[in-house]
């Protein structure tokens, strides 16, 4: 940034296109970091006013008042009052939706009473004559005393006359407020309110007694006395209540004179669509319909280019174990750092695929109408209609679920939506599933043409939900957080699809997890080798030993690497563990082999089948799946003679995945959206000592 960029703040109430317009205004020139101390997104990009400005724009949360009820409405308000900081705005940029021109006026009336140079941008023009709808722009100018333009953010249609209004405002440097409010609620308190402080505006000071939000530039004497006004609670929400009517009087009146809307030359489709979309039946039959339409579409594209990247990476992985010399390094590299590299990568289609999906859907206009279907269902459990998105993604995999959370503004349901979509089973526990399901359910029909083990897989799936649900019940009901819910949301226009605002949606979230999370999941991965390719004295001894046991000396040589690479596992550290976790895994119907698969899965729950695939010496070059189940089906419990992986061991299994915490790239991932090792630590053994008990009670019952 220059020091002679404009500082500009874009405000605007939800779904007036406040995205699209700084899009435009900014192109791929943005940055996304977080506002200090707390959670919600800060993004900011540069703008090329003309060939000598630039300016620096700040997207600010949407809001439909600076009178805040939740965590981002409040950044808008402590940014606006706050003018003694470096970073603060030197021109506001409202932006207004060109149908809901009242209700948005609102919030440009307040912020013109700041006496903060301000534009008005009026959007989605390119509607006014569908709608039926026609401005004299010259008198709204007038009336409102400051710089107007009507603009289409999505069709790139008055843009560079909003910049230059926004250069005009900057070099004007003055404002003068729009509702005089203590004229018209009580000269007197107010005249005493203003004696208070000569460097701040009425309104400011009204605003710091009735938010409680003090900037720096107020001494401690001046706070003192604004804080003498808040003690008359009542007199307070008498006079706020008579700004607002009093605002919306004066709004009224400039909009008699300069707004019309001719509903008898409207063709408007919108009120035939919600008659469906919202339908109490046929609106949910619609919206299942579409989420298996969407989840299946994921599975299928996402498939290819996972399979692609993982392919790609074990080949640079083998490759580079070719040309390296052999060592510690070489093997950090070839085991550690490249598999860590392509655990995030792996991820990249299905978030990018999710995310689309979900852009598409906002830009539509349809999933406002979504969340508004939902709430009513969602609300019982501590949650809102903006939890079920995130839900139902997590079916695919938890960390775009849980990255999709950010749509919520209420804190406590957010945080409790985050900590439940876990819950729900994510493609990486299917192989898992599958192999267990084959190994201890027969393949029989029920009714004639319901498979048995078809029925189980469901069975999980809906046990997960469920578990989703009663567990967002109980968060509710026990997280005692200090926050505001209020469930508002607009219904918007139905429109086509921004190609550019999907793109940079899809975009944006998807550097978000690699360049965040993917730093964890590569620690943890480094980690994860070390442990497993490291060990005591025993580990280093475990070749020679395996080599001159007598047992050992008929078979073949790629047998005896095999016996060889499983003895080193049982003897590294990450083995070591296994064998120390043995007794508390045991009532469970687990021996230490299983308890590695347990460990080593936390990077990836599908692990599970392979860890167990080397430690029962099957090849690491043969990956067929039948010879896995065979092995597995063949190892027998020494204490009793019979199969380990028995109807009690398998069921207990499968309730455990079901419970525990499904991999380390979740846990990274809700470090991430929490700021805080706080709330995935408590995740991670909760959920686990809940996987623990389950699998407990399973395998009691039914060994």
């Amino acid at each position: 940034m220059s020091k002679n960029d404009i500082k500009v703040a874009l405000i605007g109430n939800p779904n007036t296109g406040k995205t699209s317009l700084f899009n435009q205004l900014t192109g791929l020139n943005q940055k996304v970091g977080n506002y200090p101390g707390i959670t919600v997104d800060k993004k900011q990009g540069v703008s090329k006013l003309s060939a000598t400005q630039n300016a620096l724009v700040t997207d600010l949360p949407g809001t439909y008042s600076i009178n805040p009820t939740s965590l981002d409405e409040s950044i808008v308000l402590k940014t606006l009052l706050h003018k003694d900081v470096e970073t603060s705005p030197e021109v506001i940029l409202v932006v207004a939706d060109v149908e809901n021109l009242k209700r948005n006026l609102l919030l440009f009336s307040q912020i013109k009473d700041l006496e903060i140079p301000t534009v008005l941008a009026i959007n989605m023009v390119d509607q006014m004559v569908k709608k039926g709808i026609s401005i004299d722009l010259s008198i709204l100018k007038e009336e409102l005393n400051t710089e107007v333009v009507l603009i289409s953010a999505r069709k790139n249609e008055g843009i560079k006359e909003l910049k230059e209004a926004i250069i005009r405002c900057h070099v004007a440097a003055k404002a003068s407020p729009l509702c005089n409010i203590d004229n018209k609620i009580d000269p007197n308190y107010f005249q005493k309110l203003k004696e208070i402080s000569p460097n701040h505006s009425m309104y400011e000071l009204w605003l710091m007694v009735t938010q409680n939000n003090f900037p720096d530039s107020i001494s401690k004497e001046e706070k003192t006395k604004l804080i003498e006004f808040k003690k008359d609670i009542s007199t307070l929400k008498k006079y706020q209540h008579k700004e607002t009517i009093y605002r919306y009087q004066e709004i009224n009146k400039i909009l008699k004179k300069t707004y019309i809307i001719d509903k008898t030359k409207a063709s408007d489709l919108r009120s035939k669509l919600d008659k469906i979309f919202t339908h109490k039946i046929f609106g949910y039959v619609f919206f299942v319909f579409l989420l298996l339409l969407i989840f299946q579409s994921i599975f299928d594209w996402a498939s290819v280019p996972m399979d692609f990247i993982d392919a790609t990476f074990a080949d640079i992985s083998t490759y580079a174990k070719k040309q390296l010399p052999a060592g510690l390094l070489s093997d950090l590299i070839t085991e550690g750092i490249i598999p860590g590299i392509g655990g995030v990568i792996i991820f990249i289609p299905q978030i990018a695929i999710l995310f689309l999906f979900i852009a598409i859907l906002e830009e539509t206009g349809y999933m406002s109408r979504v969340v508004f279907l939902m709430d009513k269902i969602m609300r019982r459990f501590g949650m809102n209609g903006k939890s079920v998105i995130p839900l139902i993604s997590g079916t695919a995999c938890a960390i775009p679920a849980i990255m999709a959370t950010r749509t919520i503004s209420s804190w406590k349901e957010r945080l409790i939506t985050i900590l439940v979509t876990p819950f729900t089973t994510c493609s990486a526990r299917l192989p898992v599933y599958a192999i267990l399901i084959a190994l201890v359910i027969p393949s029989k029909k029920i009714f004639g043409f319901l498979n048995l083990q078809g029925l189980v897989l469901l069975s999980l799936y809906g046990l997960g939900f469920a578990t989703a649900v009663l567990a967002a019940y109980i968060l509710h009901k026990t997280l005692k957080l200090k926050t505001k819910s209020f469930f508002v949301v607009e219904m918007p226009n139905y429109k086509i699809p921004s190609v550019k605002n999907v793109f940079l949606e899809v975009l944006e979230k998807t550097k978000s997890f690699v360049f965040e999370a993917g730093k964890i999941i590569l620690a943890l991965s480094i980690v994860l080798w070390f442990l497993a390719s490291n060990g005591p004295s025993s580990f280093d001894n475990a070749a020679r030993n395996t080599i001159e046991n007598v047992a050992n000396q008929n078979v073949s040589k790629q047998e005896l690497q095999q016996e060889i690479a499983s003895a080193k596992l049982e003897n590294s550290y990450i083995g070591i563990l296994g064998k120390t976790i043995e007794p508390i895994i045991k009532p469970l119907g687990y021996d230490w082999k299983i308890g590695i698969a347990l460990i080593t899965s936390f990077a990836a729950r599908e692990v599970f089948v392979g860890t167990l695939a080397t430690i029962y010496s099957v090849g690491a070059d043969d990956e067929d799946t039948t010879t896995i189940k065979q092995k597995m089906a063949s190892e027998i419990n020494p204490s009793t003679g019979q199969k380990r992986f028995n109807f009690a061991v398998g069921m207990s299994l499968m309730v455990f995945y079901a419970f525990a915490m499904q991999c380390m790239a979740t846990l990274a991932i809700v470090k991430r959206e929490t700021k805080t090792w706080k709330w995935p630590l408590i995740q991670l053994f909760g959920m686990g000592l809940l996987a623990y008990i389950s699998s407990f009670i399973t395998y009691q019952i039914l060994s």
